[in-house]
């Protein structure tokens, strides 16, 4: 079996890097499920907090790889069923950072937004152009796309196809970060190592808060985060954090 992801640890940051370059990182079947093994070996792993998604410099992710369904029959796609795999990333409790420059789109842009924060080169495009190719983003990008940047923004992308930059993804909500292409993967790295230094129970249950904003409305959404809020007094992450903050010293947190 080839390597198509790459896996690392460094300090308390797991790392996956996608390596299927002479196809611009095509999100194969095989692909997709050593990715997802990684990430769910990382978020079982105690001693990693935070997890970075990387391609390569000249493509996050070039979309789903076609030949993996171009003869298909609806039959075909309902028994293989491959959309499912996406809700096992959905899954993942620790932050993920999304490393993308260059290409990032289709299944590939549907993976950057699976991820919790997007740190793109000044190289990076998105777009979900599967109406050039007779069909549409199944993935998630029509309702995560949306969310993510407005009705009338993804209704331009979504049916024209076209690409946007990413000063344009970012002006428009998508992406957390631009920085210079040579800088992408080490801004993604250099944040992982901030969040990884907070404690990590509390950046679970943070970036649970705020999923659920998708998820529920308003009321339940506050009701859903003063709960979560308190039982953070049950570890000992709060304790410490607190007692360093009146002592002035940094804090050690465990995870506990």
């Amino acid at each position: 079996m080839s390597n198509h992801v790459l896996n690392r640890t460094e300090g308390h940051v797991g790392v996956a890097t996608l390596n299927r370059p002479e196809v611009l990182n095509a999100l194969s079947v095989e692909l997709m499920d050593q990715l997802i093994a990684a990430l769910e070996a990382f978020d079982r792993d105690p001693n990693i907090y935070v997890i970075v998604l990387a391609g390569s410099e000249k493509a996050f992710a070039a979309g789903a790889d076609i030949g993996d369904m171009a003869d298909a029959s609806v039959l075909d796609m309902y028994n293989k069923n491959n959309l499912a795999r996406w809700l096992r990333i959905k899954a993942i409790r620790k932050p993920i950072i999304a490393a993308v420059s260059g290409f990032a789109l289709g299944g590939g842009c549907e993976l950057a937004m699976h991820c919790d924060i997007i740190v793109a080169s000044e190289s990076a495009q998105f777009g979900q152009p599967e109406i050039n190719i007779g069909i549409m983003p199944g993935a998630g990008g029509t309702q995560r796309l949306t969310r993510a940047i407005g009705k009338f923004r993804a209704m331009d992308m979504i049916l024209t196809g076209r690409f946007i930059t990413a000063k344009e993804a970012y002006d428009a909500g998508l992406v957390s970060r631009v920085v210079a292409k040579e800088q992408f993967l080490a801004e993604a790295m250099r944040l992982a190592h901030q969040l990884a230094s907070k404690p990590p129970i509390a950046l679970r249950l943070a970036k649970d808060a705020v999923l659920a904003v998708d998820e529920m409305p308003l009321s339940a959404g506050l009701e859903y985060e003063r709960r979560v809020f308190y039982s953070l007094f049950a570890t000992s992450d709060q304790k410490e954090g607190m007692k360093a903050f009146l002592e002035k010293r940094k804090p050690k947190f465990e995870g506990k």
